[in-house]
């Protein structure tokens, strides 16, 4: 299992980066593509929608469960990862990587208070 250190982390599994323009990436652990299992659906929202913290961003559906991804900020989904909607398993294959989800331009500097960092991440899911 990876935890990469250059993320933060919310209890959901969602994982969090912010970009040099203060952009917010998000996607999901990979423990959470792991207990998911094969992934062959991701539901994602359209860009310029407004979402508040704790708000249902996506779904991503596997042949074992459907699991929901929540916004760990505040602001306007600025991109979605189109990607996705033809190669869904790039969330099993790459979830640091070409599997991230969507990207938030938050309304404000970012709050990631409640985020974890990639140890207490580790710890909470092992």
């Amino acid at each position: 299992m990876e935890y990469r250190a250059d993320r933060k982390y919310a209890e959901t599994h969602e994982w969090v980066m912010v970009e040099g323009d203060g952009i917010v990436v998000v996607g999901i652990s990979d423990f959470a593509q792991d207990q998911l299992g094969d992934i062959v659906y991701v539901d994602l929202p359209e860009a310029g929608r407004s979402v508040e913290s704790g708000d249902t961003l996506a779904e991503v559906e596997s042949t074992k469960s459907v699991g929901e991804v929540y916004a760990p900020v505040a602001g306007t989904i600025a991109a979605v990862n189109e990607s996705l909607l033809e190669t869904p398993e790039l969330v099993n294959r790459d979830p640091y990587g070409d599997g991230w989800l969507l990207r938030i331009q938050p309304a404000a500097e970012p709050d990631l208070e409640g985020l974890m960092e990639a140890a207490a991440y580790q710890a909470l899911v092992e």
